[in-house]
């Protein structure tokens, strides 16, 4: 299971933090995510890009895997169960997700656009289990929501009412439902 998903630029300042398994306090949070950095920070580039039992708050068995792109690194804590290879490819497809809907992702798309990269990620993982692994699909789920989005502000513009009328009828309701 995935623990916490973590992306800190090169600086240790956090970008996106999305924990899975309960931390209970932001000062927990921030003393977890400044420790990963630390770890991963301090090992050259031509270290593996893997660390075991290092983070107490998730207990022992806890596996820091990760990989350094340009200024950022892509963190994912996970239990001993999962596979290292696997996590691996799994940081590859969120980033390869991250390129191809920001067009040559960097830093400021994740700074500035934070609701779409949880989105990308909510595609990807929820509630700490890989939900899909497929770049097309997650691409087209995407594109999916973009293309509802785009339609919802599209009726909107028109007439506010009909965009409300629009989004019952959508809903089953009708003109009945207040």
């Amino acid at each position: 299971m995935i623990k916490g998903i973590i992306i800190v630029n090169n600086h240790g300042k956090p970008r996106l933090a999305k924990f899975y398994q309960s931390v209970t306090s932001e000062e927990i949070q921030q003393s977890i995510i400044r420790r990963i950095f630390n770890q991963v920070a301090s090992r050259p580039d031509s270290f593996c890009n893997y660390l075991e039992g290092s983070i107490p708050e998730w207990g022992s068995n806890t596996k820091l895997i990760y990989r350094h792109y340009a200024t950022l690194y892509f963190v994912f804590a996970v239990d001993s169960q999962e596979s290292d290879l696997g996590v691996l490819d799994l940081i590859q497809v969120f980033v390869e997700a991250l390129d191809k809907c920001f067009e040559n992702v960097c830093e400021l798309d994740l700074i500035f656009h934070a609701d779409r990269v949880h989105y990308v990620l909510d595609e990807i993982v929820m509630a700490g289990m890989v939900l899909e692994t497929n770049i097309n699909l997650i691409l087209q789920s995407i594109d999916d929501q973009n293309k509802m989005h785009e339609k919802s502000k599209g009726a909107l513009a028109t007439t506010p009412q009909a965009g409300t009328e629009t989004v019952r009828q959508q809903l089953g309701a009708g003109s009945n439902w207040a």
